[in-house]
């Protein structure tokens, strides 16, 4: 199973990105193998849809989870029609995030956890 974080950067030592759509890295770990890849997020600069184009780049690497702390509205419909299951990581670091999620410690998500933003600029919560 590949679970995705969303990250302030490119390593497992990187800080948890509170954003979503426009997070700058999507940290993508496989559970079976124990691969990890980094990606700058393709959507971080959009003007509009970043939440949307996120999820179809999750979908695109097969991520089946994202640990991710603040989900607008249209990433949270846009997450559960691709049926991808977020979980509110603990912790600081991806590291951190991913052996929380390991050890089943997250819990998930149940429904957005913020208010939506309409393409506002990359430095305000999506």
């Amino acid at each position: 199973m590949k679970v995705a974080v969303c990250s302030q950067g490119d390593s497992l030592e990187s800080k948890i990105d509170p954003r979503f759509g426009r997070s700058s890295h999507l940290i993508v770990f496989d559970t079976d193998t124990g691969d990890t890849q980094s990606f700058p997020n393709p959507s971080s600069s959009s003007a509009h849809g970043a939440a949307v184009a996120t999820v179809q780049f999750l979908m695109s690497q097969g991520v089946e989870a994202v640990l991710a702390r603040n989900i607008g509205p249209n990433a949270d419909s846009s997450l559960s029609a691709a049926g991808i299951v977020v979980y509110s990581p603990e912790g600081d670091t991806v590291k951190d995030a991913l052996a929380a999620y390991k050890e089943g410690r997250l819990s998930k998500h149940s429904g957005a956890t913020v208010r939506s933003h309409r393409g506002l600029s990359s430095g305000r919560r999506e």
